[in-house]
């Protein structure tokens, strides 16, 4: 009987050294191990967009006080609009509207969690497991109410700009933290009703989430993979890792097997394509030079929970702007040392873009993820027009929503026409819908956010 007790004692032993080795060992460079490297061109826009989610917190970009190294490259006349917390009264954080003639963008710019703020916290803390559906999927329930707000606020003047600059700019949405599951969600809701900013199509829409929250379930993260890149700046040291065992969310998380997670519709995770910025790696004392890693990851999607005294600084906006400006340089200096043929053609790109997010919802579907779709083929002459020039394309769809008939949105409503559609024809019922469950009319005539609605069925 001794013999049996010291062998299953043993058993256990070993076990939990292994888990321990492995917990203790696990660094943040090991979610994106596999992944290629982004290219320079992809890549460019981040740090120039962290740069612009960085002015949010200037008061005066005139005179700037918080300035990163080599300033914000900014211009201050380009500044449409600023709105801070006294003006949205916690409805969101506070955000600037500025529009990049050289870049031809137009950026609604998300600042992230403010600690001394209740408001921010509520707008965190509002959610409970399974309350929000949206688009055949699960969503932040405070962060779709926000998305919701600020595009009731802003989507004339959006949509103004886009048609002033001839239906020719790029629509960038981009948040930090708190902020990046505000533009997270409000581009899903703008790419499902698009005629909100004057019928602008989905290839002129991009979100640039920057440390990004956990906000939609898997099938949608992977599904707006195309418009939505998230960037993370995760790479710690691993006895950095130990404290993270005191936690008993760590160890749970740890425990619960992946296909579990993977097969929970409700759960919430970062959405679209992943960039992940690699600075350090095992047993490597400090930094290395930054790597910049991408992919649509499906299983895997940065699910270990690793704490360390690098933490707060891997999740400030400050140090992600400069860590993602360093590996900027670097991917160009390499590109210049090893181009030896042609520059790739623009329709080659975007159709292994396509290719890529068919792959990664293939994958989705094959895990059994719920709600997963594969991609739809498209039509020839559509996979033609969108690998096209930008300029081209652009002004044919200004073309097709300039067509379109006012009155084609005001028909009755059926079951085909509540569910969230792509073309921006006959998205208007839809939008009114979603507006009646999140949203009420005061005596006075004023529009408010109810405080506990109905989750949409």
């Amino acid at each position: 009987m001794s013999v049996c007790c010291c062998g299953v004692e043993c058993v256990v032993l070993v076990g939990f050294a292994r888990w321990a080795w492995k917990r203790c060992t696990y660094v943040g460079s090991n979610d994106s191990a596999t992944w290629p490297e982004a290219t320079v061109e992809e890549f460019e826009p981040v740090p120039r967009i962290c740069r612009i989610i960085l002015a949010v917190y200037e008061p005066d970009l005139r005179s700037p006080k918080y300035a990163p190294p080599g300033g914000y490259g900014l211009n201050p006349d380009w500044v449409i609009k600023r709105v801070t917390y006294e003006q949205t009264l916690g409805h969101a954080p506070p955000y600037l509207i500025y529009i990049d003639h050289e870049h031809h963008e137009i950026v609604l710019a998300i600042r992230g969690l403010n600690l001394v703020k209740e408001s921010d916290y509520k707008l965190l803390l509002n959610n409970r497991l399974g309350q929000q559906m949206f688009d055949g999927g699960y969503v932040h329930h405070g962060l779709l109410k926000s998305a919701l707000w600020l595009l009731n606020q802003e989507s004339e003047t959006l949509k103004k700009l886009w048609v002033e600059n001839e239906c020719s700019y790029k629509m960038v949405f981009a948040g930090h933290s708190l902020g990046s599951g505000v533009a997270a969600l409000l581009t899903v809701v703008v790419v499902n009703h698009r005629d909100r900013l004057g019928g602008i199509p989905r290839t002129l829409i991009r979100c640039y989430a920057v440390a990004p929250a956990r906000c939609m379930s898997l099938n949608l993260a992977v599904k707006y993979a195309d418009v939505i890149y998230s960037v993370v700046l995760q790479a710690l040291n691993a006895l950095d890792s130990l404290p993270c065992l005191m936690f008993l969310v760590c160890l749970r998380d740890t425990f619960i097997p992946e296909e579990r997670y993977l097969r929970d519709p409700r759960r919430l995770y970062a959405p679209g394509r992943m960039y992940h910025i690699v600075e350090r790696k095992f047993c490597r004392c400090g930094r290395v030079p930054p790597e910049v890693r991408t992919a649509i990851p499906v299983d895997g999607r940065f699910e270990h929970i690793v704490l360390s005294c690098n933490a707060i600084s891997d999740h400030g906006i400050v140090w992600i702007e400069r860590e993602a400006e360093k590996a900027l340089q670097l991917l160009k200096q390499r590109s210049v040392e090893t181009v030896t043929s042609p520059p790739r053609v623009h329709k080659l790109e975007r159709m292994h873009t396509i290719r890529e997010h068919k792959d990664a919802l293939q994958r989705a579907v094959s895990l059994k993820v719920p709600h997963a779709e594969p991609l739809q083929d498209e039509p020839l002459e559509n996979v033609e027009l969108a690998a096209l020039p930008e300029e081209n394309a652009e002004s044919t769809e200004c073309a097709e929503s300039e067509t379109v008939p006012a009155e084609s949105s005001e028909s009755k409503p059926t079951e085909e026409s509540l569910k969230p559609k792509s073309r921006s024809s006959g998205s208007k019922t839809n939008w009114d819908e979603l507006v009646e469950k999140l949203f009420k009319k005061t005596e006075s005539g004023e529009i408010v956010l109810k405080m506990q609605p109905a989750a949409p069925e």
